[in-house]
């Protein structure tokens, strides 16, 4: 890409990481899955949920077929009775769908930003609930953008082509001037693409390894694809 272009980053899974033990903070901790086996999880409800939104059958939201799993795999009799393991997963959902929970960010993040910012503008595109600004700015990285457009805020979320357009506005941008860089492909890459942008998925988990789209996964990796 032409140096100054902007890139937009998707947040969750992208740039910051869920806090696990706040949300699944209603099953004991001694039942909580490791990271390994979290993103295992999130690799098949990724693998299901492309798959669905690309047959035009989504029957559940992405985090409450990932929490189904969750409960499956440590065990049905986590609580009483059926009811209460729903109860259970409605709140994990909702623990996980607050943008105040995902505040976990991995080394370099901010350095990788500014590198990155030397020769592109960068701003931030998030399906969040309001909030993604307050985390970015715990976080020690909203500085590092430009603008940061909320599904929360703009009403509209991911992969429709209006929260592209909202972004792009913000930044006075072309659509075939931007690079969207984020982790699930029904959403992020194909959202973008529609959109008029190219895209990158950034896929620490390792879903899309034996897929032909554009991938990476970390940012020094992005920043290597980058200069290529």
């Amino acid at each position: 890409m032409a140096e100054r272009c902007v890139i937009f980053f998707d947040v969750g899974n992208t740039l910051l990481f869920p806090n696990r033990a706040k949300m699944l903070a209603p099953i004991s901790s001694d039942r909580h899955p490791t990271l390994e086996q979290w993103q295992a999880l999130e690799r098949r409800t990724k693998k299901e949920f492309d798959q669905g939104m690309q047959s035009g059958r989504v029957d559940h939201g992405f985090w409450w077929t990932f929490h189904t799993y969750l409960l499956e795999n440590i065990g049905e009799n986590i609580g009483q009775n059926i009811t209460q393991n729903i109860g259970i997963r409605d709140v994990l959902v909702e623990n996980t769908q607050n943008s105040a929970n995902w505040d976990q960010i991995l080394p370099g993040t901010r350095d990788a930003l500014q590198r990155i910012s030397q020769k592109f503008r960068v701003a931030v595109i998030s399906n969040a609930d309001g909030g993604i600004e307050r985390v970015l700015t715990r976080c020690g990285i909203a500085d590092c953008f430009e603008s940061i457009t909320d599904s929360g805020i703009v009403g509209v979320e991911k992969p429709r082509a209006e929260i592209f357009e909202a972004a792009l506005n913000s930044m006075k941008a072309r659509a075939h001037d931007s690079l969207y860089v984020g982790d699930v492909y029904s959403v992020d890459y194909v959202g973008a693409r529609n959109a008029g942008m190219e895209a990158v998925l950034l896929d620490v988990s390792g879903t899309y390894r034996n897929r032909e789209w554009p991938r990476v996964e970390s940012l020094e990796q992005l920043e290597t694809w980058l200069r290529q």
